[in-house]
């Protein structure tokens, strides 16, 4: 019992010092969001809240649980509806670039003598996070809080509003000027 304690204790820790340590988010989150160069290679960044890069992101997640991993053309027959689109219209070559961006930034590995990708351990997290707090907190968050509906005002919109009022206040107190 005591060493289940032990190593339940040592998990905690771990990831508690994970959590409470920003620089390691913020470092992860600008090694997928700004451009980089690997031996020579330059990629472009995969920018937050851009649609083709969340619909991308959409379409790895379909692959996840391939075992023999995914191809260019599987990728891009799911890639190319994502963005409202024929995928005969997206060329091989494009989609050669999405996959070398992803490469570069560790998303996906290539499977050695095949054209075949799988998704790595951080592209999973990454692919996660990215797609859902764009759909599930960002867009609805912002609807929330730009909508000037008649209805009763959201949690979200009165805590926005008593910030902003903090912030105006602590201005007009230190005579900054607008």
């Amino acid at each position: 019992m005591r060493a289940i304690g032990f190593q339940a204790n040592r998990r905690l820790l771990e990831v508690q010092r994970i959590s409470h340590d920003p620089a390691l988010g913020e470092d992860a989150f600008r090694g997928v969001t700004q451009p980089l160069e690997v031996d020579g290679q330059r990629a472009s960044a995969l920018r937050y809240g851009d649609p083709a890069v969340l619909a991308l992101f959409g379409a790895l997640l379909c692959f996840r649980l391939l075992p023999r991993g995914f191809s260019n053309r599987q990728l891009r027959e799911h890639f190319a509806p994502l963005l409202g689109k024929d995928p005969s219209r997206i060329t091989p070559g494009q989609m050669t670039y999405q996959l070398r961006r992803l490469r570069l930034h560790g998303l996906i590995v290539r499977q050695p003598r095949t054209h075949r990708y799988l998704l790595t351990n951080f592209g999973l997290c990454v692919v996660l996070f990215f797609t859902r707090t764009y759909a599930r907190l960002l867009r609805p968050g912002l609807a929330d809080l730009t909508t000037q509906s008649a209805a009763a005002p959201t949690p979200l919109r009165r805590a926005f509003q008593q910030v902003e009022a903090a912030i105006t206040q602590c201005i007009t107190q230190q005579n900054l000027a607008a």
